[in-house]
């Protein structure tokens, strides 16, 4: 896309991030946001944005992108793969279906292969903190001299790690290149809304002035929960209670971190795309795998980006 009025000669050149909230199948709805803004940009996304973050699913998204796969591509990928990761009802069959992707889609391909700026959120288990696997040696927050492009992780491998909902998943154990054995949880559990630290990187290790930095942060929708039938089995009782905390708990976190960057970062051009759903039929959670209610996410995601049309023309122009 070309700008609708010439630059002043001292106006920085616009750093464009895009943020990829976690909230598993319901990637399905960020899949109709981003499929309408490679539309109105023409051309893949990683040739519009300088830096993609993802958290969970979105650091499948995410990193898809930054390896050049188109959004279609991805959609179709997501219809293959997460309906069965997540049809399946324990943690061993359901991690054993991620890892399935993560062979099927990645292959052994690194970080080195990322054709634009990339961070993909994890959380430590052992010492609760955020490890986020990056693509070049710019991005890094220090020890740039040890600096190994994901750590020396297999970019499926991290994904894994990214979308490893404990205890509904089993923790993911690595290796990195320098020998350390890490073991890793969602990144949801840190920053299911990863943008505060897409927008770190920017300002501080890439050194972006803040009037250069622009945001598209896309979230997974806010739905109603579903309610069953009946509860006629304690199991599934527990374990649908057990849901409902996961899923409050990242929800917490996202809206909690984007209040922070409204805070941190008002003056930063940001367009949130994650509208809230009330009427009934839209209920569902992390773990949904009807294919047509899946589909209803991905329109619904269509429309919400018809809302930001204006605000995302301008933000990518």
């Amino acid at each position: 896309m070309t700008d609708e009025s010439p630059q002043s000669a001292d106006a920085p050149t616009p750093f464009r991030i895009l943020s990829l909230d976690g909230g598993g199948a319901k990637g399905f709805y960020s899949l109709g946001v981003l499929r309408e803004i490679e539309a109105l940009a023409g051309k893949r996304l990683h040739e519009v944005f300088d830096l993609i973050f993802g958290t969970s699913t979105g650091a499948i998204i995410a990193s898809l992108l930054a390896l050049g796969r188109s959004v279609e591509e991805i959609h179709a990928l997501y219809v293959e793969h997460v309906v069965k990761i997540m049809s399946r009802q324990s943690s061993a069959d359901k991690t054993a279906a991620l890892n399935t992707l993560a062979r099927e889609v990645y292959a052994d391909t690194k970080f080195e292969s990322m054709r634009t700026g990339v961070g993909i959120v994890t959380t430590k288990w052992d010492i609760e903190r955020p490890m986020i696997f990056k693509g070049q040696p710019a991005q890094a927050h220090g020890r740039r001299g040890t600096f190994v492009p994901g750590f020396g992780v297999p970019v499926g491998e991290a994904v894994v790690a990214s979308c490893s909902a404990y205890p509904f998943f089993k923790r993911k154990i690595l290796t990195t290149a320098a020998g350390d054995r890490v073991e890793l949880v969602d990144g949801g559990y840190c920053a299911n809304n990863p943008t505060l630290y897409a927008i770190a990187d920017a300002l501080g290790s890439l050194a972006q002035p803040r009037s250069a930095v622009r945001v598209v942060s896309v979230g997974v929708g806010t739905y109603p929960e579903p309610k069953p039938a009946f509860f006629s089995k304690m199991a599934f009782a527990s374990r649908l209670l057990s849901v409902q905390l996961l899923q409050k708990t990242l929800e917490i976190n996202t809206q909690s971190m984007d209040q922070l960057r409204e805070i941190l970062y008002s003056d930063i051009h940001t367009v949130r795309i994650s509208d809230t759903f009330a009427n009934p039929e839209m209920a569902t959670d992390l773990f949904e795998h009807d294919l047509n209610k899946l589909n209803l996410l991905r329109q619904r995601g269509a429309e919400s980006f018809a809302k930001n049309e204006a605000a995302l023309t301008t933000l990518l122009t």
